[in-house]
């Protein structure tokens, strides 16, 4: 029996969860590229890529032959049980491709919220501490500790705590928002300074395991930090040994411009949790980082049923061959610059474009009511994005204050579609 779109609308008020939310009430039929069709047979431009998942595309041929062929041989005999090449490939590529010339280890698992919990159990096993710190603004996951370590209260920890003790969120520079009679380096001064005193009022430094940063801030709305501040903080932790990890969950894969958006940073991570693109939408998640860190849990201390499934690690190796097969870094960096130009364009006729910020292809603009005192205009950017949603355009917000429109737009997008999506996308600012 096949169903129309309200029917199964429908089916989705009757049986599915109401606190799994919905961007966009179609229903999806098939995905090439940039481009989604629905069941109805409308055309949507994806500049959303499943909230940063599809870097290398939807229905990528080399992908979907990849785990086409995996099917034919298994679908899971379970890592823990009997183990297969593929999870040993991915290990070995990523800790061939992550930055640093030391000895390195990997470990697979599901989601990025696993691999942050897994990261932080692999820091307290090796450091002998208990502390984490995040920071002002993060977003780590959806789990118990990972919601600890996630900034933003309302939706995602309103409700449902207690949460998981000895975490503490540091302060973090956002430029654009700074104090206006300040210039951006006596900015940063301040918040390098914000962050010792964080460590002499809040917590102390013998005590933390590990300190958790994204190179960009995702859900915090695509805050890029100052290179300054982030040479700080890792020196910081080389002085006071706190394990140094690198959430490139949402920035990884070439998103950036970079394979890693910590290496535009020039810093090494002692560990790094990656997922999202990693498999092009095939759930897979990992930590890797120096082996001494990775090797300190014991054998069955580590792991999950799934994690690793054979299906996830064809998708990776053939992701991981197709950013460098296509320049997917290049790419990134040439569409980033394409929708910077449209966006500075449009915000001569806009003044609620209030800041454009981006670092490769991770783009945002930040949605205000007066360009002068910056102050977040959360309804207008909901409207934006409701139009565009409605008309042919997957488009999503970020932000404490839900304010900003993101951009994570497949880096393998055409012209044709860039140019579809940014036409919707002026019809919705116009609107």
């Amino acid at each position: 029996m096949s169903y129309n779109t309200e029917q199964l609308q429908e089916i989705r008020n009757k049986y599915v969860a109401r606190g799994v939310s919905n961007g966009n009430l179609n229903i999806a039929k098939t995905a090439k590229n940039s481009t989604v069709i629905t069941e109805k047979g409308e055309e949507f431009i994806d500049f959303a890529g499943a909230i940063g998942v599809m870097n290398v595309g939807h229905s990528h041929p080399k992908v979907v032959a990849a785990i086409k062929a995996q099917l034919d041989n298994f679908t899971h005999p379970g890592f823990n049980v009997m183990m297969y090449e593929s999870y040993l490939q991915v290990c070995k590529r990523l800790c061939e491709i992550t930055a640093g010339d030391h000895d390195k280890k990997a470990i697979l698992f599901n989601t990025g919220a696993e691999a942050v919990e897994n990261a932080v159990k692999i820091a307290r096993k090796f450091t002998g501490r208990s502390g984490v710190v995040s920071f002002y603004r993060a977003f780590h996951g959806r789990t118990n500790l990972t919601m600890g370590m996630t900034s933003k209260v309302n939706p995602y920890k309103v409700g449902f705590g207690p949460f998981a003790s000895d975490i503490y969120q540091a302060p973090f520079p956002y430029t654009y928002q700074r104090p206006a009679h300040m210039s951006e380096d006596e900015y940063i001064d301040l918040t390098i300074a914000q962050f010792d005193e964080f460590f002499k009022a809040t917590a102390s430094p013998e005590n933390i395991a590990c300190l958790v940063m994204e190179p960009v801030q995702g859900e915090g709305g695509f805050i890029v930090p100052p290179k300054r501040f982030v040479q700080h903080v890792y020196d910081f932790c080389q002085k006071h040994g706190i394990l140094f990890v690198a959430d490139e969950i949402q920035a990884g894969f070439a998103r950036t411009g970079k394979l890693f958006a910590m290496e535009h940073f020039g810093i090494v991570p002692d560990l790094m949790t990656t997922s999202k693109s990693l498999a092009a939408g095939v759930p897979l998640s990992a930590v890797v980082g120096r082996a001494e860190v990775v090797n300190a849990p014991n054998p069955g201390e580590l792991g999950g049923t799934f994690s690793g499934s054979p299906l996830a690690c064809a998708a990776a190796l053939a992701v991981m061959d197709v950013i460098e097969e296509e320049n997917l870094n290049e790419k990134a960096e040439t569409l980033g610059q394409k929708l910077e130009d449209y966006l500075k364009e449009q915000q001569k006729s806009h003044k609620f474009i209030g800041d454009i910020r981006r670092l490769g292809a991770m783009v945002a603009a930040e949605i205000v009511k007066d360009p002068e005192t910056r102050t977040p205009d959360k309804d207008k950017t909901s409207a934006i994005t409701n139009y565009a949603n409605a008309n042919g355009l997957l488009l999503l917000s970020a932000g404490i204050n839900s304010n900003v429109i993101r951009f994570l737009a497949p880096l393998t997008i055409t012209d044709e579609e860039l140019k579809k999506g940014l036409d919707i996308l002026t019809k919705a600012l116009n609107a």
